[in-house]
């Protein structure tokens, strides 16, 4: 499954609020400088999922607030 999410990075608290479906708006704490919000953003997907830190992978938007996930489930 592939997510949209908006990326807040530098936030004062971490949370996600769900837009849609397949949107979601994630606050991290860490700074957008080396990956470490992207690393922030997939570890809070994979809490959030509960699923494996290993099972979120970034597809897009690297270096840009609005990014596309892949999330694997497997059942």
């Amino acid at each position: 499954m592939r997510i949209s999410v908006q990326a807040k990075p530098n936030a004062k608290i971490e949370k996600i609020e769900k837009v849609s479906e397949t949107e979601f708006l994630v606050s991290v704490k860490e700074p957008p400088k080396e990956g470490k919000a992207n690393q922030a953003i997939g570890r809070t997907l994979a809490e959030y999922f509960q699923i494996p830190f290993s099972n979120v992978r970034l597809v897009s938007g690297f270096s840009s607030r609005q990014k596309t996930f892949e999330i694997i489930r497997e059942f």
